[in-house]
């Protein structure tokens, strides 16, 4: 939340630059003549922060957002607030919402102000947790509530779960009773449930209706739903029956053919309990722009929609490699991320990683005769090491690639293993073979080692073992950590590390004791 200081900022500039929540035509107030600003404007019903225009912005480059962000500041210190709003509507809200994010925050609620209503909403959606409780905190209840009535159901649902207690109590008591009511009923799904996702904007059609009947209602109903192009049929229970698309209705034969006769009874939906992650592998499997979600008696209840399938796949793209790389994962951008959440992060796979590596230690000074007696085999327990834990590394990694993306299943595992023990010893051969080369043609004529032939045989030998070993635990751990109900992603590279790394010491001491016979 903002300091004193920033919060007297801010209203500062509020009251430069203030939204009247009782003039009747809504308009905006900015500054006026007597205040000896030259490009004073007045914004109206039709083309301000209340109302948005239908425009589409042209893509801008990441140079070309900062030159604007200079811009727009160096238009604020002048005061041409009707230059700016030009400016501000040449850009998506996505590369708004990342301008803000480079600009001051008493500045925010200024910008904000100047956006036509449509394109302020869509900006708010795109914005950080951060930078949208600056706003809500500078917002009057009227314009907080043009804000939210502007949003989608499943978008006002994201921020309320981001939000303190305190601004979700101003936001509640700014939506009307039945959008409290239907966001309590989507908060009340399990987090990862498909249901905790959908939106209920979505475009629903009856059996009875004519082509003609269905584009009247999208026409009249579609600006305020989630997406038109995919149109659902259902009956008066409203039981989900089929679909149509938007394709299906602008080339029908006539505006009196009856949605029955074009609409596509095989739906592909998903239930309100769904995990959230299956609905977005079915939204990539079927190439879909949404996924129907039905309750247990196959009621359309709402819509997933590809945008959010998107978000979906990266926080679990995003949760999975904290995994793999011992973090556990942050719900925020690294940069505004504090240093002790950080720490929290990572000390807890630190420390279980140090402690499982005190195995290691016990193996190395469990065999001190051995590497007494042949003081060189050290040199190469570095090598072995890194090269077992490397190899279980890339079978993991591939094995979790294919679990997640639904590629490999628990019955599958008796193939994996064969397909990875044969890549396993192609791979030993070849970096066996490598290494004998090696102490042959480095160690022993460039530095002089004087490495006996037995000896590189021992090095060789081990490595062998433990690429077959490595791969073997990396295709298997996943699987089986999967199969009674564990994250695989755990099974990576720093786990299956640490116990590559004890396996391929005991391997390697083995071998020497029975080779060199000490």
């Amino acid at each position: 939340m903002l300091e004193n200081t920033e919060k007297d900022t801010l209203n500062e500039n509020i009251r430069n630059v203030n939204l009247s929540g009782n003039n009747n035509n809504n308009e905006i107030n900015l500054p006026t003549s007597d205040t000896q600003i030259d490009n004073n404007v007045k914004l109206n019903d039709n083309d301000s922060f209340i109302n948005g225009d239908d425009e589409s912005p042209d893509p801008v480059t990441l140079e070309d957002l900062e030159e604007k962000s200079n811009f727009a500041l160096s238009l604020i210190e002048e005061r041409k607030y009707s230059e700016l709003k030009e400016t501000l509507e040449d850009l998506e809200p996505a590369d708004i919402a990342q301008m803000l994010d480079e600009i001051p925050r008493d500045k925010i609620p200024l910008i904000f102000r100047v956006l036509p209503k449509e394109l302020a909403a869509e900006t708010f959606v795109e914005m950080d947790g951060d930078e949208e409780a600056v706003l809500i905190d500078a917002f009057s209840d009227a314009e907080l509530e043009n804000v939210i009535n502007e949003m989608f159901l499943d978008d006002t649902v994201d921020l309320i779960e981001e939000m303190p207690a305190n601004v979700v109590r101003r936001i509640l008591r700014n939506i009307t009773p039945e959008k409290r009511k239907l966001i309590n009923e989507i908060m009340n799904y399990p987090d990862d449930s498909a249901g905790s996702i959908m939106t209920i904007e979505y475009v629903d059609l009856t059996e009875g209706m004519t082509v003609g009947d269905a584009l009247k209602r999208i026409r009249r109903t579609g600006l305020k739903k989630e997406t038109v192009y995919t149109c659902y049929v259902t009956d008066v229970n409203k039981k989900l029956k089929g679909l149509v698309t938007a394709l299906d209705l602008m080339t029908a034969e006539s505006e009196d053919v009856m949605i029955s006769e074009i609409m596509d009874t095989g739906v592909i939906c998903a239930d309100t309990l769904t995990d959230k992650e299956d609905v977005g592998k079915l939204i990539e499997k079927y190439d879909l722009l949404a996924v129907p979600i039905v309750d247990g008696e196959n009621r359309l209840v709402g819509i997933v929609t590809v945008d959010d399938a998107i978000d979906v796949i990266q926080d679990e793209a995003e949760e999975d490699f904290a995994k793999m790389n011992a973090m556990i994962p942050m719900e925020k951008p690294y940069l505004k991320t504090k240093v002790f959440d950080i720490w929290k992060s990572r000390i807890v796979w630190l420390l279980l990683l140090m402690v499982s590596a005190t195995f290691t230690g016990m193996i190395i000074s469990s065999f001190e005769t051995a590497l007494a007696a042949q003081a060189i085999l050290t040199a190469f327990i570095p090598m072995l090491m890194d090269s077992g834990g490397n190899s279980g590394s890339q079978a993991s990694v591939t094995v979790i690639r294919g679990i997640s993306t639904g590629e490999i299943e628990f019955s599958d595992i008796f193939r994996v293993m064969w397909k990875e023990f044969r890549v396993s010893i192609m791979c030993g051969l070849s970096l066996a073979f490598v290494t004998f080369i090696k102490i042959q043609l480095v160690d022993n004529l460039i530095m002089g080692s004087n490495i006996t032939p037995i000896v590189a045989l021992v090095v060789c030998i081990t490595l062998g073992c433990t690429i077959i070993i490595a791969k073997f635990i990396g295709c298997t751990l996943p699987l089986i950590a999967h199969k009674i109900g564990f994250d695989p992603a755990v099974m990576a590279s720093p786990f299956i590390t640490t116990i590559v790394d004890a396996v391929s010491l005991l391997i390697y001491f083995n071998v020497a004791r029975i080779l060199l016979g000490i």
